[in-house]
């Protein structure tokens, strides 16, 4: 026999447990993720490091999703996608004119998007091994937040091996016509090579040293 329930469980977008006592409905408990502590830190931070869109792409029901993203202020969220799905989505965001791509994932179905994307970001405290494998970057932590921090790293990480490319060869580019010129001797040279390959190491070291909000 069926069981007649209220109305309003029509309205509700999070998964639900019916509960029917001897042939009556008694009550039903509603099943959601809870979001991180720190998820609208994040979505901030994210933004302020110059990320222009967020996308949230899950597997979780549409409603569902759609609620998480007016939260958390995304600018576009599919839910109820299957793993080939997401592939499908991000494929089509990296045909877009001038669009590189990130995609922040840690479950084992996410491994071929991370594997597809520009640059993919597990999430490694909970993250399985082969998200971990896969992803070009890995957050050791579960703290979304720690994502940006990753994108600042990555950027003084690019502008510190540019600075070091561009001393090495200006050094020796002197050095070379200095020693056309018969102006320089070997110890010049020495400097050139040896020298300019300290200055370089010390000059990587300065991450160690740099503080990232």
């Amino acid at each position: 026999n069926s069981i007649e329930v209220p109305s309003e469980t029509d309205t509700i977008v999070e998964s639900i447990v019916m509960v029917a006592i001897d042939g009556n409905f008694a009550g039903y408990v509603t099943i959601a993720d809870e979001l991180k502590e720190d998820a609208h830190q994040a979505i901030m931070q994210i933004r302020e490091a110059g990320i222009l869109k967020i996308i949230m792409l899950s597997g979780d029901k549409d409603s569902i999703t759609q609620n998480v993203s007016k939260e958390l202020n995304i600018d576009w969220a599919k839910g109820g996608l299957l793993p080939e799905d997401k592939l499908n989505e991000v494929e089509e965001l990296k045909k877009q004119p001038e669009t590189k791509v990130a995609f922040i994932g840690d479950g084992i179905n996410d491994a071929p998007v991370l594997a597809a994307s520009g640059v993919g970001i597990a999430m490694g405290g909970l993250g399985s091994d082969v998200a971990i494998e896969t992803a070009d970057v890995i957050i050791q932590t579960d703290q979304p937040s720690k994502i940006a921090k990753a994108i600042k790293i990555g950027r003084s990480t690019r502008s510190i091996v540019w600075q070091n490319i561009g001393l090495a060869f200006g050094v020796k580019v002197i050095v070379l016509i200095l020693g056309a010129g018969g102006l320089a001797t070997m110890w010049e040279a020495v400097f050139a090579d040896v020298g300019v390959a300290l200055l370089a190491i010390l000059n990587a070291v300065r991450l160690q040293r740099m503080i990232w909000s």
